[in-house]
């Protein structure tokens, strides 16, 4: 039958597809290529790209063709075969394939061919690690193999012979299945083979057994990275009865594939089967029941002695696979629970406490600092320290980004979003241990444009977190610009504009790229908007995580990044930068010995809900900051910098990726002053510290000195039934949330032994065990050296030190949990924190720093207060303070600190008396006398002020918020005596003023006064 040609239309129309396929398939392929190559880095996703579709092109070849040829080979050699005597029904199943048997054959082919390429393309990362690995020059302590054979080899060597046995397996399937169709292999009414048939299927049995083999033999070399049990690594039945169960199973299959040759060519198979049925009893035997004898009748009554060996290389590989192996380790700490007097004392002291929490001020920041709704402080605060006029400053800093949430309904357009409101401004800058008068962050930057000591920066914030989706900027020179900059009351129109001048984007300048975006992100209004121009750029994919995920695949990233203003060429003659600072981890789970971590569960706290988006591997057991990125928040580029030169997992990625990755020596001295020790590698070693700080294998073995991770207290209610003291999200908004870990805190601080206070990341132990009777005394304090110092190019000797106290079992010293309790269990304090619940506010305890001071351990909680009313936000007031068995709650933190000096009968703080006067405005209690009538009054009179206050702030009319602080203070000042009045009645006493507090009890005084100096040192 002749076949028509196909007619103009079915042209056309086949024509119109195969266009519409290719141009969309250009806006995902092509608009990728052109981000790629505005960012300088065409190599990484070419170099992708060709992996992937390479090993895929591979496994399909390879995988088609063995079983096309495989169903063709039986196929072909059906005529000397038997298939005459086939029965009816397989002569019923021949005729109805025969017509589509070709289309039939290469379509089984090809599925299978085409799963098995795209399996074999997911692991490109795999193979060229393989064809680029460097050496560990490190050697496993088993097998003696340079550790890179465990890490790139090895891996490589599995894949390449999972797929060539599952290929080989669905072949032989596919060659049993034609064979048996055609008659050529037959079962009844007896079993038979044809020479050809017989040939083909021993050939491909015994090629599948050597891959059997090959497996078992790898499995050797398996056991050293094994997670099972909770001490990874091979241990004594492993070594004595898994291994020798290995060799003898991998040398077992080998024999088996002589067998079916020799089957294969002498046609008897009864030799192969017994040898098959060998090797199943075998694997049962001696990869089962064996070992498990071994386990239960010689290593569990000798386990302590038996397993040590294998236990001290998991310890010791452990500590070397995460960096732990030169912790400076203090046993038996013993941390002095009394203070004197003079003790605290010491300005450089209070200047260490950080007493601004960023998690809660961010939303006192919003308030404050905002300046319009369209921006925000979505990063949330980041702790940092800065270097004026010769002075270090420990600075909480955040950015100012772009929130299109916050335009009107009206404003929601096309042209707004997309053209307008482009970018954020500017960076806020406060020290963490300095407030106002008022509990207010004392800022050093702030407003915009930004006004203060950070000196001339680029202001404008087109990449972050917060970024819109896509923005189009730039613009011919000479032309209008057409970019907020930034508002401006003095300005025409209440705003000043600008235009991009940078190269952050791929050109949407011609009718081509227009169009492939317009596609990409579903916007025709993107090719007929008449804004852009042949100079515009499309900004997109603009969070700093993202960027650095697509420039360097093989890196896992840290959850967040944080900004700093830094120098990056050294040039004091051009302007900072505002930049975000990514820290990057190479990573691997196929260390010998080393103990497995989960990140999703070691990274997580009550402050970091979840896991990094950009991560390898879940699970590790090798982790190094091998690379700092640093993303620039105007034009968005990305460079890498080299964070550890000894790293073979970098070096072999810099095989991959020549030139990506600078060295060190380009790291700008400002720059390098911003780095620190980054805090989800933090997360992992103080995990694993917990078990991994005993280094012996005998006492690791009897666990009786295993700690813990302290419970995070912030979330813990205060001694009313209410529970009113709460955790914050991200934007300082008060939230419930169940008790989790405590997080790491960056501040400034000086441990035992170290010369100088310095910039540092801490976490606390207590006791381990479980149950109900645990524990809740400090164990042990972990800090490591966070500062990288400032000479360019050089890090400061004595970063990354961890440093690690030890406090003997028998402490007395309280662990978090035990000094929040005694918060909560102090009368005077949990009156004071009741009263402000009442006064339409909520009380915010903040971040509960440990600070090594005075040969004890010193614990400081910031208290905020927040409003009810919309516009409210966390002002602090008071601070918690502890030391051994005291506590400390006032206005300021030398007050606090003055309070856990021992009774030394000079050192004891009054109770203010009620006041007599009208309290600057505020009613005078009622002089009935009665104590209830009093307590009443006063709390409606500190409701009352808190109002007031929280309406004068928004007003900014400083002058009447602290008339409502002078008022508030009298009020809860008259509210406390009325309280202790009432108690005393209640009790058979007289109504009488409580006497005053001695030190010894713990006593609060009073919230502060608006004329109260709220910062440490001052």
């Amino acid at each position: 039958m002749k076949l028509r040609k196909p007619g103009p239309g079915t042209i056309t129309v086949t024509a119109l597809i195969a266009i519409i396929g290719v141009i969309y398939g250009a806006s995902i392929v092509w608009t990728e290529i052109l981000w790629f190559r505005q960012m300088s880095a065409t190599r990484v996703i070419l170099t992708q790209w060709g992996a992937h579709i390479g090993l895929f092109i591979l496994g399909l070849l390879v995988a088609t063709g063995l079983l096309y040829f495989s169903m063709a080979y039986a196929y072909r050699h059906r005529a000397s075969s038997t298939r005459g005597q086939a029965s009816a029904s397989l002569r019923a199943y021949q005729e109805a394939l025969e017509p589509v048997r070709r289309a039939a054959f290469w379509g089984v082919a090809l599925f299978f061919g085409f799963t098995n390429g795209a399996r074999l393309a997911t692991e490109w990362r795999t193979l060229l690690q393989f064809l680029n690995a460097s050496s560990f020059h490190q050697v496993d302590p088993q097998f003696g193999l340079d550790i890179s054979f465990f890490v790139f080899v090895l891996p490589a060597i599995k894949v390449l012979v999972s797929f060539l046995m599952s290929v080989t397996g669905i072949g032989l399937a596919a060659a049993l299945v034609v064979n048996y169709l055609y008659g050529t292999i037959r079962l009844a009414p007896r079993p038979h083979a044809s020479k050809h048939a017989r040939l083909q299927t021993g050939l491909m049995a015994a090629t599948l057994s050597v891959f059997i083999g090959i497996n078992y033999w790898l499995g050797r070399y398996e056991l050293l990275t094994q997670d099972f049990g909770s001490t990874h690594g091979a241990l004594y039945s492993d070594i004595n009865a898994k291994l020798p169960a290995h060799s003898i199973l991998a040398v077992i299959s080998f024999l088996v594939a002589v067998l079916f040759v020799v089957a294969a060519f002498r046609g008897t198979w009864r030799l192969p089967v017994t040898g098959v049925a060998v090797t199943v009893v075998a694997a049962l035997i001696l990869g089962g029941a064996y070992p498990a004898l071994i386990e239960q009748f010689r290593v569990r009554p000798n386990q302590r002695t038996l397993e040590s060996p294998y236990i001290q290389r998991n310890i010791d590989a452990t500590l070397a696979a995460y960096g732990l192996d030169d912790v400076d380790y203090q046993t038996n700490y013993d941390a002095a629970t009394t203070a004197s007097a003079g003790q605290f004392d010491n300005a450089t002291l209070t200047s260490q406490v950080r007493l601004l929490d960023p998690k809660v001020i961010t939303k006192t920041v919003q308030q404050l600092q905002q300046s319009r709704l369209y921006y925000g402080f979505n990063s949330g605060m980041k702790v940092d320290r800065y270097n004026v006029g010769g002075e270090r400053r420990d600075t909480v800093i955040s950015v100012r980004e772009l929130n299109l949430n916050g335009l009107s309904a009206e404003q929601q357009t096309w042209v707004n979003q997309h053209t307008v409101y482009t970018h954020g401004f500017g960076a806020v800058a406060a020290y963490g241990n300095q407030l106002t008068s008022d509990g207010l962050p004392s800022y050093w930057e702030q407003s915009v444009p930004s006004v203060g000591e950070m000196g001339q920066y680029e202001e404008r914030v087109y990449f972050s977190p917060g970024s819109p989706n896509y923005s189009i900027v730039g613009a011919p020179e000479g032309a209008a610009p057409q970019e907020l900059d930034y508002p401006d009351d003095t300005a025409v129109g209440g705003q000043v504009s600008t235009t991009f001048t940078g190269n952050g984007g791929p050109s949407v300048g011609n009718t081509w790229n227009k169009l492939l975006y317009a596609i990409k992100f579903g916007s025709t209004d993107l090719f007929f908007s008449s804004q852009t121009n042949e100079a515009s750029q499309i900004l997109y994919d603009r969070d700093p995580l993202l960027r650095v995920a697509k420039v360097a695949p093989y890196l896992t990233l840290e959850q967040s990044a944080y900004p700093a203003v830094v120098d990056m060429d050294g040039d004091p003659s051009t302007d900072k930068r505002l930049v975000w600072v990514v820290d990057a981890y190479t990573t691997t789970n196929n260390y010998p010995y080393a103990q497995h971590e989960s990140l999703s569960d070691a990274t997580v706290d009550s402050q970091s809900t979840q896991m990094g988006q950009y991560v390898q591997n879940n699970k590790i057991n090798y982790m190094r900051n091998s690379v700092k990125a640093v993303v620039d928040a105007y034009d968005g580029s990305v460079r890498l910098f080299r964070w550890d030169d000894q790293d073979p997992i970098l070096r072999t990625w810099e095989k991959i990726y020549p030139g990506s990755v600078e060295p060190m020596s380009a790291i700008s001295g400002d720059l390098m002053s911003h780095l620190r020790y980054p805090e989800d590698m933090f997360k992992v070693q103080r995990n694993l510290l917990a078990t991994y700080h005993v280094t012996d294998a005998s006492g690791f073995y009897s666990g009786g000195d295993r700690w813990r991770l302290a419970e995070e207290t912030s979330t813990y209610g205060d001694a009313s039934a209410s529970s009113s003291s709460q955790r914050v999200d991200a934007n300082g908004n008060p939230v419930s949330a169940p008790t989790s870990l405590q997080p790491p805190y960056y501040l400034t601080m000086q441990m035992p032994g170290q010369e100088s206070a310095e910039f540092s990341l801490t976490s606390v132990f207590v006791p381990g065990g479980g149950g109900e009777g645990r524990r809740e005394a400090m164990a042990g304090f972990l800090a490591v050296d966070s500062e990288t110092g400032s000479t360019p190019g050089q890090v400061r000797e004595g970063y990354g030190k961890l440093r690690l106290l030890a406090l003997p079992s028998s402490t007395t010293v309280p662990g978090p949990g035990q000094v929040q309790n005694k918060y909560d269990s102090d009368e005077k304090i949990a009156t004071q924190l009741n009263l402000l619940n009442q006064a339409d506010s909520t009380v915010i305890r903040g971040n509960l720093l440990t600070l090594p001071v005075g040969g004890g351990l010193l614990y400081v909680q910031p208290v905020y207060v927040q409003g009810t009313g919309s516009a409210s936000y966390p002002v602090l007031r008071s601070v918690l303070t502890a030391f051994g068995d005291k506590v400390g709650f006032a206005p300021t933190l030398e007050e606090s600190l003055r309070q856990l000096i021992a009774d030394d009968g000079t050192s004891k703080t009054p109770t203010p008396s009620t006041p007599t006067g009208d309290g600057g405005g505020q009613p005078s209690a009622p002089a009935s006398g009665d104590p209830a009538a009093q307590l009443s009054q006063a709390v409606t009179d500190a409701a009352q002020a808190m109002r007031d206050a929280d309406a004068a702030m928004s007003k900014s009319d400083w002058t009447a918020y602290g008339e409502a602080q002078t008022r508030l203070h009298d009020a809860l000042t008259r509210a406390e005596a009325a309280q202790t009045a009432l108690g005393t009645t209640s009790s058979g006493a007289a109504a009488t003023p409580s006497p005053t507090p001695s030190p010894t009890d713990g006593a609060a005084t009073p919230s502060p006064s608006p004329s109260t100096e709220a910062q440490s040192g001052s």
